[in-house]
């Protein structure tokens, strides 16, 4: 900041501290996979009740008709929340059912299709393959105004004929596609979410906020918040380098009911983001 010739440092005018970013809060609605098979309806109303601005549905929607899609749509609508992305199998992603996937997530509202798992992939030929299928994907969402997304699990961490394979499609697919980062799996492995964030700017925009804790009877099933990832950090740099766009809690379970689980959760959120 330039200082006035003459004037008391104390009599300056500070310049004003950057307004924190407001990135919306959603749902991986694998969270309460089974309340959701029970009554997709009224799940996705208790979600929204609890104060989630979006959800992400999971595979189990490549299936819906494009009717079902609409009233699905319709309840988000009705709601006030959105659907800001999709989980998908590899096969969403195959040429025959590009236009499938394109057609749903229009319908839904998501603007990001998310491969979230390639199958079994033995070496780094297969990964730079599923980068390559990937990248044809993602050329036809671009011109439907949609993004192509890869979500990480450990696989994807742990080193394979000496390179890992999450870098493999890092540098093997254009920027536009999204590399949606699982906190907890990441930080299981052993690898730095911060560091990865900062290597890849702007293509981390979409983070599962899913906590893990080194303690052997814990795991997975703790609460947002009570594990050992770096949450201050990792909102730092998602903000400030990363891109992110939205934040999406996911629940492997704990031990409260899967409702109550993610509503604790987001009551963690809050008050780690007050």
């Amino acid at each position: 900041m330039a200082i006035a010739a003459g004037v008391p440092l104390a009599c300056q005018t500070q310049a004003p501290e950057p307004a924190a970013k407001q990135i919306p809060i959603s749902l991986e609605l694998f969270s309460v996979r089974d309340e959701l098979k029970e009554d997709l309806m009224g799940t996705v109303r208790a979600v929204a009740g609890m104060g989630y601005e979006g959800v992400e549905f999971f595979s189990p929607y490549f299936e819906w008709t494009p009717e079902y899609a609409k009233e699905v749509r319709k309840l988000l609508d009705d709601l006030g929340i959105k659907c800001f992305s999709t989980h998908n199998g590899a096969n969403a992603f195959n040429p025959e059912n590009l236009e499938k996937t394109i057609d749903l997530n229009r319908t839904l509202g998501s603007t990001m299709i998310v491969m979230a798992g390639a199958g079994r992939v033995e070496t780094i030929d297969g990964w730079k393959e599923v980068a390559e299928k990937i990248s044809a994907a993602s050329a036809k969402f671009q011109a439907a105004g949609l993004s192509a997304g890869f979500h990480n699990h450990q696989t994807e961490f742990r080193p394979l004929e000496g390179q890992k394979p999450l870098e493999v499609l890092a540098a093997n697919t254009p920027k536009e596609v999204v590399l949606q980062l699982d906190v907890g799996t990441c930080v299981e492995t052993g690898n730095d979410p911060v560091a990865w964030i900062k290597q890849n700017p702007g293509r981390i925009r979409s983070i599962h906020l899913k906590d893990w804790s080194s303690d052997p009877e814990k795991g997975y099933h703790v609460l947002f918040g009570d594990g050992s990832a770096p949450w201050k950090e990792i909102f730092a740099a998602a903000e400030s380098v990363g891109g992110v766009e939205h934040y999406h809690i996911e629940q492997e379970g704990s031990a409260y009911p899967p409702l109550e689980t993610v509503k604790l959760c987001l009551a963690n959120y809050r008050k780690m983001r007050a």
